[in-house]
């Protein structure tokens, strides 16, 4: 540059750009003196003058590209009126934004080209490409990029994974929208595969840079991960409990089990143990019970304690499988569980199913017969020692608190020379009473249960039940024939056959006002002494006129208010009504004549209809307010 005062003269011209600002041209001058512009720039020297003519915009914006000077071929296609020289303008700025996105993407700036590929709605297998290790080989191939993406490789890989993966959840979120109605089945099937190579490559994304994100992806209801693609990384990092996940996410339960049942007997590792197949095998439900029966035989056999809760849980899934066929399966491998299992569906379930309480009686029945010992024959029912008092106790409690069982179906099961209380109940369900009376009283010879069985069963409204106090006592005073009477009790019993005065005048004593007393002294010998009685007549009478003063009482109160029910019809009756010929209806001011009429209490008068009318009108603005 030269000065000559007051002008600097150049020996060149350079061509800047404002925005950016930089150098894009420089052109060597023999003396230039004068620069002007009119249509084109005019350079002059003494001797010479020469045009400078812009080269052609599709021309600078290819050199631009080569260059690299994306941001200023971007504004120079931009500047562009459309549809000169044939370029397309819109296209032009897609592939320069493009090819920018890319470079920003060599140049390890992820977060402006990633930003740059959605605002140009670039397709996620295209920007997923950009990782060539994440994309099967089948789809990279058909992407095709300006040059060889970069191989990423330490803490720029790991910086790339983690902004893929906020473009990826971006993406996820705009394909989980309802899809339109009136798309094809070729775009819902590219949908559908789009869906799927966004889960699996965030899979990848997570299994290397936050792998604790993978259970909660597989866990999502609509995950789309590709099996096969998922399963082989999976393997390759050793992640089974994640496998696992994926496997039952996609519904490959027995291939999720399988894993299980192998990574149950390592020595270390979070699938160790029975545990996880436990809860895998709850969550299952009703439509997998042969899966589940099948993988849960090994765990009820080597931890029953642990393989009952796959089926007493309370969980929704566990309480829905199908309780006959899991009671058969669990009868096959040990009847111990059976009764546990009926224990629970019974009791916390309230499962009132006839045949699942004849089942849990035939159980606790089975149990007892086989921890038998004649030793206790004498013993009080459920007083033995050990777990033959226990399940004695339990089989007792249950025939008299459940409501469900058919009795005439166990009655023929239980052994005719023991267990005689349980036969006693039984017989009890079946109205059976002198039967079950007999054994508590000639066979037990236990009074107490005796009186207990009546008060259990009393009811003076039901003629088979009203009379157990009255059968009681006469049992007493003449012990019946146990052959004709249908009772089988063993020669080993010994059966009383010499009345009982004293046990039966106890009964009569006590509930003197449950036994018919007519009968009751029919009953009695000949030779029972007045004083023996006394007490139990004494009761009686004033039994009798407790009653007589109570029936006098009601009469009395009936008869009152009879007389005043008497008294408001009267007075109701002494009402008189005139209807004249000049009496007018209250409502539409017309005569009454001899239509029907209906009186107020306060003494208006109006023909029904009016009546009729004026209450529907209440009753709708009451309806209204």
């Amino acid at each position: 540059m030269v000065r000559l005062s007051p002008f600097f003269l150049c020996r060149q011209v350079e061509i800047r750009t404002i925005e950016p600002r930089m150098l894009v041209q420089s052109i060597e001058l023999l003396n230039p003196r004068y620069i002007t512009v009119r249509e084109s720039l005019y350079v002059a020297s003494q001797s010479t003058v020469w045009r400078l003519a812009p080269v052609p915009p599709s021309v600078q914006i290819q050199q631009l590209l080569q260059e690299k000077h994306f941001e200023l071929a971007l504004h120079l296609a931009e500047m562009i009126p459309d549809g000169e020289e044939g370029i397309d303008k819109g296209s032009c700025i897609h592939d320069i934004r493009y090819r920018f996105a890319f470079h920003l993407f060599t140049q390890h700036r992820f977060k402006e080209s990633l930003e740059i590929f959605t605002e140009l709605s670039t397709g996620p297998i295209e920007v997923v490409a950009l990782y060539p290790s994440l994309l099967p080989a089948e789809f990279r191939r058909t992407i095709e990029f300006p040059v060889k993406p970069p191989l990423l490789v330490g803490a720029e890989l790991e910086k790339g994974l983690v902004v893929l993966t906020e473009y990826l959840m971006q993406k996820r979120r705009e394909f989980q929208k309802p899809s339109d109605s009136s798309e094809d089945d070729v775009v819902l099937t590219e949908r559908a595969e789009m869906s799927q190579i966004i889960d699996t490559t965030l899979l990848k994304c997570y299994l290397q840079t936050n792998d604790a994100l993978i259970a909660p992806l597989l866990r999502l209801k609509d995950n789309n991960c590709h099996v096969v693609e998922c399963e082989r990384v999976l393997t390759k990092s050793e992640k089974h409990s994640e496998l696992v996940l994926l496997y039952e996410s996609k519904g490959l339960h027995r291939k999720a089990l399988e894993l299980l049942l192998q990574r149950a007997h390592t020595k270390s590792g979070p699938l160790r143990g029975h545990e996880n197949m436990v809860r895998y095998l709850q969550r299952l439900g009703p439509s997998e019970i042969e899966l589940i029966m099948e993988y849960s035989k090994w765990i009820l056999e080597k931890h029953p304690e642990a393989g009952l809760k796959i089926f007493t849980e309370d969980i929704s899934e566990v309480e829905a499988l199908p309780r006959d066929k899991v009671l058969v399966f669990l009868m096959s491998i040990n009847q111990d569980l059976a009764v546990q299992y009926l224990e629970r569906i019974i009791s916390t379930w309230k499962d009132q199913t006839p045949d699942f309480h004849n089942q849990l009686i035939t159980l606790y029945k089975n149990k007892v017969d086989r921890l038998w010992d004649s030793q206790y024959g004498n013993r009080t029912a459920g007083s033995e020692p050990g777990e033959l008092g226990e399940y004695r106790r339990r089989l007792l409690d249950f025939l008299e608190s459940s409501k469900f069982y058919k009795p005439e179906k166990l009655i023929t099961h239980f052994p005719q020379g023991k267990m005689f209380h349980e036969r006693a109940l039984l017989l009890g369900r079946l109205n059976r009473h002198e039967q079950a009376l007999a054994i508590y009283a000639l066979v037990l010879k236990d009074i107490d249960l005796a009186k207990e069985y009546c008060s259990r069963t009393y009811n003076k409204d039901e003629f088979e039940s009203k009379d157990v106090y009255l059968s009681l006592f006469t049992m007493y005073l003449n012990p019946p024939d146990f052959q004709k009477l249908g009772v089988t009790v063993g020669s080993s019993v010994a059966i009383p056959t010499q009345p009982n005065v004293e046990a039966a005048l106890q009964v009569l004593v006590e509930h003197h006002e449950r036994i018919d007393t007519p009968k009751a002294l029919n009953a009695l010998p000949s030779s029972t002494k007045l004083e023996s009685v006394l007490q139990f007549l004494v009761d009686v009478v004033e039994e009798q006129c407790v009653q007589r003063r109570h029936s006098q009482v009601l009469r009395s109160l009936f008869w009152s208010e009879l007389l005043q029910v008497e008294q408001k019809r009267i007075h109701m009756e002494s009402h008189c009504i005139a209807i004249s010929e000049e009496r007018l209806c209250e409502s539409c001011k017309k005569r009454l004549g001899t239509s029907a009429f209906a009186r107020f209490p306060d003494g208006r008068i109006l023909h029904f209809w009016c009546f009729e009318e004026t209450t529907k009108t209440k009753g709708r603005l009451k309806r209204e307010m």
